[in-house]
C-alpha cells in the first residue's frame, strides 16, 4: 500500500513538473511586466504554468551552457543576441524550431531576423526584436535627411562651426563603422560554404575594399574636417545630447537619452560613401527566444516562445518598452511610430552579425586598424589592413 502512495506521488508530481515551464530574462522595468503578463495570459488560456525568473544579461549564456545538461536551466530564454547562437548551439543546448514552426508563421519575421538566428543550417531561436546603428539628426538644424553623399557632406560641412558639429561619431569602433565597409566591398566579415554556413576559413574583411573603407573613414577627418581627433562615443552622443551635434550614426538604446534632452530628432540611413558599389547597410544585431534543448516540456516551452513573437504581442512589447520588432505585421501596425518607421527602413540593408565563435576574435584587430588608419593623414591602409587580416588569422587558428 505505502509502495503504491509513493508511487502515486511521484507520478503526480512528475505531472506537475511537465505542467511547467520556466522563463530565464534579463528584462527589467514594464519589459519584465510585459513578459509576465503574456506568462499569466499563456496560463490562464493553456494551462502551463509560467514561471519567470530575472538573470543578469551577463551571466545568461555561460549559466544556461553549464546547467541545461544538468537539468538546472530554464526551458526558454526570453531574450539572447543571436552572437551567442554558434557557441550555445555547439554546446548542444539549444532545441531546432524548424520542426516547430511553418513557412507561413517565418513568412512574418522579416528575413534578416530569421538569418541571424540560423546555425549550421538549422533555426535555433525565434527572432523578436532588432537594433542597428543609423544617421539619426536634430530637426533643428536638418529638415529632411540627406539623401546623396553630396547633400550629406555639404550639409555637414555648413554646420560645422565654432559652436556646432555638423556630424559625429564612434570613429573608432568597428560596429559603427562597418556600413562603410559593407558599402565599398566588404559584404560581411566571413564568407559562407556551399551549404550556406559561415566559413571562418573564408575571411572578407581584407584586401582593396577595406583598404577603401579605411580610406573613408579616414577622410571623414582629414579630408572632411568632420570627426576631430578625440571623438568617441561619449563625446559624439554628448554633442548630440547637447544640442550641438547635426547628425549622428547611433542606435535605438542611445533614444531615451534624447528624448529626455528634449531633442526632434529622426531617423535615416546613411547616404552611400562616394565611390562604394553598394548602399551603406549597418551591422544588425537580433534578440530572440530559444528554448532548452533538454527541457522537459519542449511543446508548451516552443508555443509560448511562438506566442511572444507574434505580431500582437510585439506590438504591445514595443509599446512597453521601445523594441522595434522584427515582426513585419507589429511594424505595419506601428508604422506611424517614427523610430519603428526609421529603423525599419534601416533594418533591411544591415547584414547580421556573425553569429560563430570566432567573430570574437575579430574586434580587437579589426579596432586596432581602425584607430592606426585614423592616426595620421597618410596612413598606409595596404599594410594595416594585411596586418589586421595577419592578426585575426592567428587568432582564430585559420
Amino acid at each position: 500500500m505505502k509502495k503504491w502512495l509513493l508511487a502515486l506521488g511521484l507520478l503526480g508530481g512528475l505531472a506537475l513538473a511537465q505542467g511547467k515551464i520556466t522563463v530565464w530574462t534579463h528584462f527589467g522595468g514594464p519589459e519584465l511586466d510585459w513578459l509576465k503578463k503574456e506568462a499569466a495570459t499563456f496560463e490562464r488560456t493553456g494551462g502551463t504554468k509560467v514561471e519567470v525568473v530575472e538573470v543578469p544579461f551577463g551571466e545568461i549564456k555561460q549559466k544556461f551552457i553549464l546547467g541545461a545538461p544538468q537539468g538546472q536551466a530554464a526551458d526558454l530564454v526570453v531574450t539572447i543576441p543571436h552572437d551567442w547562437l554558434g557557441e550555445m548551439a555547439q554546446a548542444g543546448v539549444l532545441e531546432p524550431m524548424d520542426k516547430y514552426v511553418t513557412k507561413g508563421y517565418l513568412a512574418d519575421l522579416q528575413e534578416v531576423g530569421v538569418e541571424a538566428f540560423t546555425f549550421g543550417g538549422k533555426l535555433f531561436g525565434l527572432p523578436a526584436y532588432a537594433e542597428s546603428v543609423a544617421l539619426i539628426y536634430n530637426k533643428k538644424y536638418v529638415k529632411e535627411p540627406p539623401k546623396t553623399w553630396e547633400e550629406f557632406l555639404a550639409l555637414s560641412q555648413k554646420l560645422t562651426t565654432g559652436s556646432t558639429f555638423g556630424f559625429l561619431y564612434n570613429i573608432g569602433d568597428p560596429y559603427f563603422n562597418f556600413g562603410f565597409f559593407k558599402a565599398y566591398g566588404v559584404d560581411n566579415v566571413f564568407g559562407k560554404d556551399a551549404k550556406g554556413n559561415l566559413d571562418p576559413n573564408k575571411l572578407l574583411l581584407q584586401g582593396e575594399a577595406a583598404e577603401k573603407a579605411l580610406g573613408f573613414i579616414r577622410d571623414l577627418r582629414y579630408k572632411y574636417r568632420l570627426v576631430p581627433e578625440g571623438v568617441d562615443y561619449g563625446v559624439a552622443d554628448g554633442a548630440f545630447k547637447d544640442g550641438a551635434a547635426a547628425m549622428i550614426i547611433n542606435g535605438p538604446w542611445a533614444l531615451g537619452d534624447y528624448k529626455k534632452a528634449k531633442i526632434d530628432f529622426g531617423i535615416a540611413p546613411f547616404p552611400t560613401p562616394p565611390g562604394a558599389k553598394n548602399p551603406w547597410g549597418p551591422f544588425l544585431g537580433v534578440q530572440g527566444v530559444v528554448v532548452n534543448a533538454y527541457s522537459k516540456n519542449k511543446t508548451a516551452a516552443v508555443n509560448f516562445a511562438k506566442t511572444l513573437v507574434s505580431g500582437a504581442a510585439q506590438v504591445s512589447f514595443n509599446q512597453a518598452g521601445g523594441r522595434i520588432p522584427v515582426s513585419k505585421s507589429a511594424v505595419k501596425t506601428l508604422e506611424k511610430d517614427p523610430v519603428v518607421a526609421g529603423f525599419s527602413k534601416v533594418f533591411p540593408l544591415g547584414t547580421p552579425m556573425p553569429n560563430i565563435p570566432e567573430m570574437g576574435k575579430v574586434w580587437g584587430p579589426w579596432g586596432n586598424a581602425i584607430n592606426l588608419a585614423v592616426q595620421k593623414a597618410d596612413s598606409n591602409l595596404k599594410k594595416i589592413v594585411e596586418e589586421m587580416v595577419s592578426e585575426i588569422r592567428k587568432a582564430i587558428g585559420r
